[in-house]
């Protein structure tokens, strides 16, 4: 099937308004691009002068008198306490030991029976679940890097018009 001659022009006029249209449009994204740069590093200055300053002041008016509170609280009472405890748990532990040598040597060497260990403990349940989620974020990352997004894709010549 053949075109008539002016429809062949009307089609190559077409073609190459397309062609300048297309060209336009990559010397915008291209401005866009660059507005985006420079708002992403206005935003990142107006963070660190004005709203990291304002959090601080924040932080300091409302919570730090409370978490001041609170280690005071932890150091001065919660530490103290728990050494006394753990100090008084190691002395009985060492008295019953003492005892159960003077009775082991009254009566002749006793065996010692070790209770067998069932399963796994709280650390290993919890370095499993770190495991796991370590897993998945690099699981995630990859996906996200390698995943086929057509508008992500930049065409490899920018200011060459699609074929018409």
């Amino acid at each position: 099937m053949s075109l008539s001659r002016k429809r062949k022009k009307e089609l190559e006029k077409l073609q190459k308004q397309a062609g300048n249209l297309w060209e336009a449009q990559q010397v915008l994204v291209g401005e866009a691009a660059t507005v985006a740069r420079e708002a992403g590093r206005q935003l990142g200055n107006y963070g660190r002068e004005q709203v990291a300053p304002q959090v601080q002041a924040g932080y300091d008016k409302y919570a730090a008198p409370y978490v001041d509170k609170g280690k005071k609280v932890f150091n001065g009472t919660v530490i103290p306490a728990a050494g006394a405890v753990v100090g008084s748990a190691l002395s009985v532990w060492d008295a019953a030991n003492e005892q159960r040598s003077r009775l082991a040597g009254v009566r002749g060497p006793a065996p010692v029976v070790v209770p067998a260990k069932k399963g796994i403990g709280a650390g290993g349940v919890i370095a499993i679940i770190l495991g796991v989620a370590a897993a998945v974020g690099v699981l995630y990352a990859a996906w996200q890097t390698l995943r086929a997004d057509d508008e992500l894709w930049v065409a490899d010549d920018p200011l060459r018009a699609p074929d018409a």
